[in-house]
Formats: C-alpha cells, sequence, structure tokens
C-alpha cells in the first residue's frame, strides 16, 4: 500500500487546480507503471493490465467500478480479451488533479485484493 492509496479523494469542482509539472513529476515516481497521455489536449493518466483470460479481466474490471463508485471517481475502462485499460482524469478540470493519482494508486493495490 502507497502513501498514495491511504488518501481519499476530494470533492472537486471547474476551478480545483491541476496538478503542477513539479507535483507531476514527484506523483509519477509514486506510481511508476502508469503513463500520462494527452488525449483531446486533456492529459490523463493511462495503464494496461494483462490477464490469462477475459474472466480475470472482468473481474478485475469489476473491483476498479467498485472502487470508482467507493472514491465517486470516475474513470475510463476498457475490458478485452485478456486485457483492461484504465484511463483516469478529472473531467470538472479537463485534465490531472491529485484525485486521479490516489485512484490510480488503489487501482494498483486492488492487484492483491
Amino acid at each position: 500500500m502507497s502513501e498514495l492509496s491511504i488518501q481519499k479523494c476530494e470533492a472537486c469542482n471547474a476551478d480545483a487546480p491541476k496538478v503542477s509539472d513539479e507535483e507531476l513529476k514527484s506523483l509519477m515516481n509514486m506510481i511508476p507503471d502508469w503513463t500520462p497521455i494527452v488525449v483531446d489536449n486533456v492529459m490523463q493518466l493511462q495503464r494496461v493490465y494483462t490477464f490469462k483470460n477475459f474472466k480475470e479481466a472482468l473481474a478485475f474490471t469489476n473491483k476498479v467500478g467498485v472502487l470508482a463508485e467507493k472514491e465517486f471517481h470516475h474513470p475510463g475502462i476498457l475490458t478485452e480479451w485478456g486485457k483492461v485499460t484504465v484511463t483516469y482524469w478529472t473531467h470538472a478540470i479537463k485534465g490531472l488533479h491529485k484525485n486521479d493519482f490516489i485512484c490510480a494508486a488503489k487501482t494498483e493495490d486492488l492487484l492483491t485484493k
């Protein structure tokens, strides 16, 4: 369990601050398997998880869904045979907020549960 994964997401609105470049570097060190990507000019966090089959991928997808509801922070999730792509970003600010990193860390923890 990481320092990030024990934190709780905070309510966020359109004037919430995006992470700074300095914060981005520091936070990325805490979730090294994730990749920052830009889609339609919006920075996002993404990770592809691999599994033995569709059943395991779907089970993981469901765990991510439960986490998203608990944190009230919902990622993009693409479930395929043996693969789940999870993408976090904060819609309200069209970019990355600390919540995205918290949820990415909590998603990592799902692999051991």
